[in-house]
């Protein structure tokens, strides 16, 4: 039984995994979603403002993990970025700009320039939501 839980994980590392998606722009958005959908996540949302990812994290449902874009509309993520951080669940962020803009606060957060390659990076949050301290 382990070893058929272990495989299952394998080829749907994301499989029992709520994970937020926060990103404006509307055909990345939803590639995102099918990416992350096609490892075994249930997606929350894709939502393209602020606060709405606010309510979603403040909502009845537990996260295990987030994909951020860096800019959403004219504000920044950020704040959700800390929330998250506080709560310690894991998440990564997408940007079409370089490094510098997410500062030394979330240095260790894994940044991935778009395009984005949506199976790799969902991977990598799988890895970070395994991972994590508990």
């Amino acid at each position: 039984m382990a070893n058929s839980l272990s495989f299952a994980r394998e080829q749907k590392p994301l499989s029992g995994r709520r994970v937020l998606v926060v990103e404006d722009e509307y055909f990345l958005a939803d590639d995102i979603e099918r990416g992350l959908r096609s490892l075994g996540a249930d997606v929350a949302g894709p939502v393209n403002h602020l606060q709405d990812g606010f309510e979603i994290l403040n909502g009845v449902s537990i996260l295990d993990g987030a994909v951020l874009d860096v800019n959403v509309g004219s504000e920044t993520i950020f704040p959700l970025a800390r929330e998250l951080q506080s709560r310690h669940v894991p998440f990564v962020f997408t940007t079409g700009y370089d490094r510098v803009v997410v500062g030394s606060e979330f240095a260790d957060t894994p940044l991935w320039e778009k395009p984005v390659d949506i199976i790799a990076m969902a991977k990598q949050l799988a890895g970070l939501i395994e991972n994590r301290p508990q």
